[in-house]
């Protein structure tokens, strides 16, 4: 016998059918019968890799994703993109270099294992080789250098691929791959499913809802959220690290009012004979918003038996660029990278406060799915540091939601470095077909009438999309926007954040005698010297933008 063909099932292929277990190992199993090409060779033996041949294995596994990927340490869904395709031939142009020049073979030596004791003390009878792993450090799509484990398991696809291993001249093995069209099943994989498998996030992880002011972000969110578990925050100039996060703040408790007798202290009783109290001011350390949801996060995994469906914690936060984020995020801002299976890939040091904090949080606390999580960090038990403090790791159940107005972008600028690790949801102005009106002297005009009129004024103005008006820029009552609300809320606007610098050249800023409209003329004084709207020039604000009231509309059409 000089060569045999096996063909692989989901227990040797690391990539695999969705629904088939975890082998949790990187051995590769064969049956006995194929034990005869390996007799007498001792417990190791020496393969050789041909690139052209895993090359095209892989570019096959491309062609048929999505699929389960499973290795020793990961256990996550692959779908297709053309950084996985980039990224798998870089790995394999560092693995076929040798002394920096590309080759077109390379070796690898296996240990060969039979009649392996297994943990129930039984013995397994199949033919298996391990030591299959190698290092490999390669130049991702992005440039950067990564390190993975080339392993000959990632080449093969459960059900499709044939495995042939052909002794050489040279008393080599040579290991080549087929795959064919048609999968089988041959029965093996029955019961390897796993109870529990780490949910994939169903919408961005960090999301900015961005756009001009009124146009409903928040709203948005507010649906994105309805019946969902939110801890909500707003950014501003004095928000920090320790706004955000947590610190220690003085706090007032009740404590006993004792006296010292001799060597004693002694607690005070008051005339009814019980103990005499005081208020005290300690420190405790306060979890803010950021830390609120981090805790919860994790404890929904905690909470979620097999066959459950881990639930979401929502950390949303308003007006996200009125803070400087690089200071109110300060380290976290690494736990934003987020990893294909949606955790931080990057864990930070929890500093020494925070880490009591978490101590206290999750005292008591078991994560069932523990090998599971830990399997996403090389084995690492990573659960375990999560647990006690040690580390900072944002779950794939914790989404973190933000808006911001583009006309407030120049509060704090966002640097390039932060944006990148956000998806960015851009809300255009639209109409929302509430049916709001303006009343105005005695007269109804249509608000999305005017949106669309005052905007087109901005946009030939200022040539920017940042400071038009949304739908909601100011809220109705009862579907009606009083005259008051219009010029304290949108002519205000208009007047000293929009048009200020633009010297009000425009027609519509005329007043009936041809001079400027000037905000102060919007307000009358009565005979007892209160201010009131002059709806008269709101009205001639308005005849200039072109709109007519909605009755007098109406009595045209019968006309």
């Amino acid at each position: 016998m000089d060569e045999i063909i096996k063909h692989i099932n989901d227990t040797n292929a690391s990539y695999r059918q969705l629904t088939a277990g975890d082998a949790k190992n990187t051995d590769l199993f064969l049956d006995n019968e194929h034990y005869q090409l390996f007799e007498n060779l001792g417990e190791h033996i020496t393969v050789r890799y041909h690139k052209e041949n895993l090359a095209k294995a892989i570019l096959f596994i491309a062609s048929i994703l999505p699929r389960k990927f499973d290795q020793s340490s990961i256990h996550e869904i692959i779908r297709y993109s053309k950084e996985f395709v980039f990224n798998q031939l870089a790995i394999l142009d560092a693995l076929f270099t040798e002394n920096g020049h590309s080759v077109d073979t390379i070796t690898q030596v296996w240990n060969a294992r039979k009649d392996v004791p297994q943990k129930n003390g039984k013995i397994d009878t199949r033919f298996y080789f391990n030591g299959l792993l190698k290092d490999v450090s390669y130049t991702d799509h992005t440039g950067n250098i990564r390190k993975t484990k080339f392993t000959i398991r990632n080449y093969f696809a459960g059900g499709y691929s044939d495995l042939h291993v052909k002794k050489a001249n040279d008393n080599i093995f040579d290991i080549t791959i087929t795959n064919t069209n048609t999968p089988y099943d041959d029965g093996k994989e029955e019961g390897l499913e796993e109870k529990f498998t780490i949910p994939k996030p169903t919408i961005p992880l960090q999301q900015i809802f961005y756009g001009a002011p009124g146009t409903g972000k928040s709203h948005i969110i507010k649906e994105t959220t309805s019946d969902k578990d939110v801890i909500r925050t707003t950014f501003h100039p004095d928000t920090d690290y320790s706004t955000f996060v947590g610190a220690y703040k003085p706090t007032t408790i009740s404590v006993p009012v004792t006296t010292v007798i001799g060597t004693k202290a002694v607690i005070v009783e008051g005339i009814d004979g019980k103990p005499m109290t005081e208020d005290k001011i300690v420190y405790e350390f306060v979890s803010q918003a950021f830390l609120q949801a981090y805790i919860a996060a994790w404890k929904k995994y905690f909470e979620t038996q097999d066959g459950e469906t881990v639930k979401n914690e929502y950390l949303v936060i308003e007006e996200i660029n009125r803070g400087n984020c690089a200071q109110i995020f300060g380290d976290l801002f690494q736990l934003l990278d987020r990893g294909q299976s949606g955790f931080s890939e990057y864990p930070i040091k929890a500093d020494a406060d925070m880490k009591k904090q978490l101590q206290k949080a999750f005292a008591g606390d078991v994560m069932p799915h523990e090998e599971t999580i830990n399997r996403l960090f090389n084995g690492e038990n990573i659960v375990s540091k999560v647990l006690n403090g040690d580390v900072l790791l944002l779950p794939n159940n914790l989404y973190i939601l933000a808006t911001m107005n583009t006309s407030d972008q120049s509060l704090f600028p966002i640097d390039s470095a932060f944006k990148r690790r956000w998806d960015w949801t851009y809300i255009p102005i639209s109409d929302a077909k509430m049916g709001w009106t303006i009343k105005v002297d005695g007269d109804s005009y249509d608000w999305w009438q005017f949106l669309g009129r005052i905007n087109d004024k901005i946009g030939v103005t200022t040539n920017s999309e940042d400071k038009k008006l949304g739908y909601f820029f100011c809220k109705a009552k009862s579907g009606v926007i009083s005259a008051d609300t219009f010029v304290g809320k949108v002519v205000f606007y208009l007047w000293y954040d929009v048009f200020k610098d633009f010297e009000f050249n425009d027609p519509i800023f005329n007043d009936v005698d041809g001079r400027k409209l000037s905000f102060d003329k919007f307000y009358s004084v009565d005979s007892q010297g209160k201010d009131l709207i002059a709806e008269d020039k709101v009205a001639l604000f308005l005849k200039n933008l072109g709109l007519v009231p909605i009755n007098a509309e109406c009595k045209i059409d019968k006309i």
